[in-house]
C-alpha cells in the first residue's frame, strides 16, 4: 500500500503545473503596458501639443526621453535583481511604472511630461528584463516554449495596436486616458505579482560596475537618440550622425571594459553558446527588420496610397491577427520539426513575405494584402518565439541573469533600430528609384524599402545554418514521465 503521508494535496500538482503559465501571463500583461506606451502616444501628439501650448514636433522629446531611459537603465536590471531579489524589484517596477503613467496623464506642461516619462522609463527598464528573468527562473524546461510564446506577443502586438488605439482614445475622449488606463492594469499586475511570484533569497551581488554603467549608459543613450532622430519625418542627418558616432564609440569602449573586468555589468560569457549567440547576432538583424514593419506599413498606406489613418490601421491589424493565430501552434511546430529547421525555413518565408509588401499598390486587391500581412504576422510570431526560447535553452542557472541582461539590452536596441532602418530605407528608395527607371510608380520609395528589409531578414537566417540539428531539444522535447524537471 502506498504511503499516503507523502502524497501531495489534491490540486497541488495542477497548481505546480499551472503556476509557470500564470506567471508568464502576468509578465506578458506588464510587457504589454510597457510596449504599448512606447507607441500609443504617436497619434495623440497634436492634441497633447494643444494642451501644453507647444508644437507637436516639440513633444518628440517626450518619446525620446522614454526610449533613452530604457536604454540607460536596462543594463543595471540584472545587478539590481541579484541584489534585492526578482520579486521585490518586479513589483516595485510595476508600482513606479503605473504611478508614472498616472502622473503623465495629469501633466500640465511639457517639462512635467518629460519628467514623468523618464520616471516611467525607469519602471519599464526594470519591469521588462526582470519580468523575463522571473519567467525563466520559474518555468521548467519542457514548458519554456509555451511561456516564451506568451511573453513574446506584446512586442509584436503593441506596435501594431498602439497608433490606432491612441488615435481612437484621442478622438473619442482625451489623450490623458491613454495613461490613465494603465492604472487598473497596474493594480491587477501588482496584486497577482504578490500572489504568483515566489519570494527568493537575495543573491550575493558582485560589486557594482560604475564605469561600465556610465560608459554603456551614455553609449546606449547616444545610439538610441541618434536612431530616433533618423526616424523623424524631417531628420537632421548631421546631428543624428554625430550622436550615432559617439554612441558607437562609447559602446565599443564599454564592450572592451566588460570583457576585461572581473565583475562586468553586462556578462558576455553566454555568447560562447551557439544557441545564445544566434539570438544576438542573426536575431538582432531579424528584430531590426521586424521593428521597421509597424513604422513603414501605416506610413505607406497613408502617405503613399492616400488612405486615412483609420483605414490604414484596420489593414495592419491583419498582422496582429496572424500573430495570435500562430501562438497556439508554436509549441507543436517546434517539437515536431526542431529549432534549426524552423528558424531556417520560417526565416526564409518571413523574409519573402516582408519583401512581398513591395508588391502593394493602390490597385492591389485588399484580400491579397490581408493574406500577405496575416501570413507575415504568423511567421514573425513563430520566429520570435523560437529565437527567444532557444536563447536560454543552454544557459546555466548561474549565468541566467547575465544572459538575460545582455539579451534585453540587445532586444531593446535592435527593435528601436528598426524605425531608423525603415526611415533610411525610404531615403534609399527615393535615391535609387529614378536611376532604376521606377520613379513613376506610386509609393516606390516605400516598396523598395520593404525589399531592403526582406534582404536584412534573409541575412538573419545565415547564423541559424550553423546550429546543430539537435539544438534546443532539451526544451522542445517532452520529458519522459517521472523525469526530473529543471528550471
Amino acid at each position: 500500500m502506498a504511503d499516503l503521508s507523502t502524497d501531495k494535496p489534491a490540486g497541488a500538482e495542477l497548481t505546480s503545473h499551472s503556476r509557470p503559465l500564470l506567471i508568464a501571463l502576468l509578465v506578458a500583461g506588464a510587457f504589454f503596458m510597457e510596449n504599448l506606451d512606447g507607441t500609443v502616444i504617436a497619434t495623440a501628439l497634436p492634441q497633447m501639443a494643444v494642451s501644453f501650448g507647444v508644437r507637436p514636433v516639440d513633444l518628440n522629446i517626450g518619446m525620446s526621453a522614454y526610449l533613452l531611459t530604457l536604454g540607460v537603465f536596462i543594463p543595471i536590471s540584472g545587478w539590481i535583481s541579484d541584489r534585492f531579489g526578482a520579486r521585490p524589484v518586479f513589483t516595485a517596477a510595476v508600482v513606479v511604472f503605473t504611478l508614472a503613467s498616472v502622473l503623465c496623464g495629469f501633466a500640465d506642461s511639457i517639462g512635467t511630461f518629460v519628467a514623468t516619462r523618464i520616471l516611467q522609463g525607469i519602471g519599464g527598464a526594470m519591469m521588462v528584463p526582470v519580468g523575463r528573468l522571473v519567467v525563466l527562473n520559474n518555468t521548467p524546461k519542457d514548458q519554456l516554449i509555451s511561456a516564451i510564446a506568451t511573453i513574446t506577443w506584446p512586442a509584436l502586438v503593441a506596435p501594431i495596436l498602439g497608433p490606432p488605439l491612441g488615435g481612437f482614445i484621442t478622438d473619442h475622449a482625451t489623450w490623458r486616458w491613454i495613461f490613465f488606463l494603465n492604472l487598473p492594469l497596474g493594480v491587477f499586475a501588482l496584486i497577482f505579482a504578490m500572489i504568483l511570484i515566489p519570494q527568493t533569497k537575495q543573491a550575493a551581488a558582485p560589486p557594482f560596475d560604475w564605469l561600465g554603467f556610465v560608459v554603456s549608459g551614455f553609449g546606449l543613450a547616444g545610439l538610441m537618440y541618434g536612431l530616433e532622430l533618423i526616424g523623424r519625418p524631417d531628420p537632421v542627418w548631421l546631428q543624428a550622425s554625430a550622436y550615432l558616432a559617439v554612441g558607437v564609440l562609447l559602446l565599443v569602449a564599454a564592450i572592451i571594459h566588460f570583457r576585461r573586468t572581473n565583475h562586468p555589468l553586462i556578462d558576455f560569457s553566454g555568447l560562447r553558446l551557439p544557441t545564445f549567440k544566434v539570438t544576438i547576432a542573426g536575431g538582432s538583424l531579424f528584430r531590426t527588420a521586424i521593428g521597421a514593419v509597424p513604422f513603414l506599413l501605416p506610413l505607406m498606406f497613408q502617405v503613399g496610397f492616400g488612405l486615412s489613418a483609420f483605414h490604414a490601421g484596420l489593414i495592419t491589424l491583419a498582422v496582429f491577427a496572424g500573430n495570435l493565430a500562430m501562438k497556439p501552434g508554436t509549441t507543436w511546430i517546434l517539437r515536431r520539426f526542431g529549432f534549426k529547421r524552423v528558424l531556417v525555413v520560417n526565416g526564409v518565408i518571413n523574409a519573402v513575405l516582408i519583401a512581398a509588401c513591395a508588391l502593394f499598390s493602390p490597385a492591389t486587391p485588399l484580400p491579397f494584402m490581408l493574406i500577405i500581412l496575416f501570413l507575415g504576422g504568423m511567421c514573425r510570431s513563430m520566429h520570435f518565439t523560437a529565437l527567444n526560447t532557444i536563447a536560454f535553452a543552454d544557459i546555466p542557472a548561474k549565468q541566467m541573469t547575465g544572459a538575460n541582461t545582455l539579451f534585453s539590452t540587445a532586444f531593446q536596441l535592435t527593435m528601436g533600430m528598426g524605425i531608423a532602418v525603415g526611415a533610411i530605407g525610404i531615403r534609399i528608395g527615393q535615391a535609387i528609384s529614378g536611376p532604376m527607371g521606377l520613379g513613376g510608380l506610386t509609393a516606390i520609395e516605400f516598396r523598395l524599402a520593404f525589399v531592403m528589409l526582406g534582404i536584412i531578414a534573409l541575412l538573419a537566417t545565415v547564423d541559424c545554418l550553423r546550429l546543430d540539428p539537435k539544438a534546443g531539444d532539451n526544451v522542445s522535447r517532452k520529458q519522459k514521465p517521472g523525469a526530473k524537471k529543471t528550471a
